[in-house]
């Protein structure tokens, strides 16, 4: 018989779309019934359920709750991003953190392509000539002329499990990828044909047509595209970041968009989120908003938790879990 454990379930959000359906922690309660479930939806909830817990299911964890998680053991975040719980005090902690990385890894790929062949082909110069009942023909074709994925050259920021299936996807389409990613130790996958380290990022960026954003949040990566990145870049270029806003310096990119030294961006992530009324970025024709739903697919609330419960079945059997997070690397 399984030992009987207390789990937290902490996955809330202001935006409906990423609170955990109650019916999914009955489907934990019944694949686990000797374990006992809480379910909190809000900051103070968790606060004060999480002394008795020994696992955490939450996409947040604030200092404060950790502080007062007493029998905390393992930590399992629903996202593929951890960096808002990579606080010292966590970080140093024997606690386990696991995360949700890979799950998501096909519908971004997917989202990224859609919005670079929406740029490539000014579909929001035809959609707002839709609106406005004009047959716009001569304006989508007036220079800069429209794009194909096929021919141009791609630029993958961070090749983790997104990065790749990105990569993937556009060398399916005939690009040229190439990646930069912290160490180039591993072998590189068949469809990328060069990787090269950090240390080399504007090299890359001056030679593409396409940079996607892909790499994990960490203190290193914090501010990896600023103005020197922006100025290496062709004219031609476009940026698209499904990564996290932290990246990306966004008073860099204003400045650089509306000066036409890169060519369009697509962005689902930034800086602060939902993304302010007064943002530069909503009115920029050469810019495409999206908020924040890269990553969601019809089965989400499924896969989350499918990946979750083999993660306790293996933490019950004493097994390795599956996505470790070296918490010190921040991936």
């Amino acid at each position: 018989m399984r030992t009987a454990r207390t789990i937290l379930v902490g996955i809330y959000s202001p935006f409906e779309s990423w609170n955990i359906p109650a019916s999914h922690v009955a489907r934990l309660r019944e694949l686990f019934p000797e374990h006992s479930f809480l379910h909190a939806t809000s900051d103070q909830r968790a606060l004060d359920l999480i002394p008795s817990a020994e696992i955490a299911f939450m996409s947040e964890l604030r200092p404060s709750q950790f502080a007062a998680a007493r029998s905390l053991a393992w930590i399992h975040s629903p996202a593929a991003g951890v960096g808002g719980m990579l606080f010292p005090a966590l970080v140093q902690s024997p606690v386990v953190l696991s995360n949700s990385r890979g799950i998501s890894a096909a519908t971004i790929a997917e989202h990224v392509l859609a919005v670079t062949l929406a740029l490539f082909r000014k579909l929001r110069l035809a959609f707002r000539a839709q609106q406005a009942r004009e047959w716009a023909q001569n304006a989508v074709l007036l220079p800069p002329a429209i794009r194909t994925i096929g021919g141009s050259r791609v630029v993958i920021v961070g090749l983790g499990q997104i990065g790749t299936a990105t990569a993937k996807a556009m060398s399916g389409l005939g690009a040229h990828v190439s990646a930069v990613r912290r160490t180039i130790a591993r072998e590189k996958p068949a469809f990328v044909e060069t990787v090269v380290d950090s240390d080399h990022l504007r090299d890359e960026l001056a030679a593409a047509d396409v940079v996607v954003i892909a790499a994990p949040q960490t203190t290193e990566t914090r501010g990896l595209i600023g103005s020197r990145e922006l100025a290496a870049m062709r004219r031609e270029a476009v940026l698209v970041n499904v990564s996290r806003g932290k990246l990306v310096d966004e008073a860099a990119l204003v400045e650089a968009l509306a000066a036409g030294r890169i060519a369009g961006a697509a962005l689902d992530v930034f800086e602060r989120e939902p993304l302010p009324t007064d943002s530069p970025f909503w009115a920029m024709d050469n810019v495409i908003v999206t908020p924040h739903i890269a990553g969601f697919r019809p089965d989400h609330w499924d896969a989350v938790v499918d990946l979750f419960a083999e993660n306790l079945r293996r933490y019950d059997a004493g097994q390795e879990l599956l996505n470790v997070v070296d918490k010190r690397a921040g991936y």
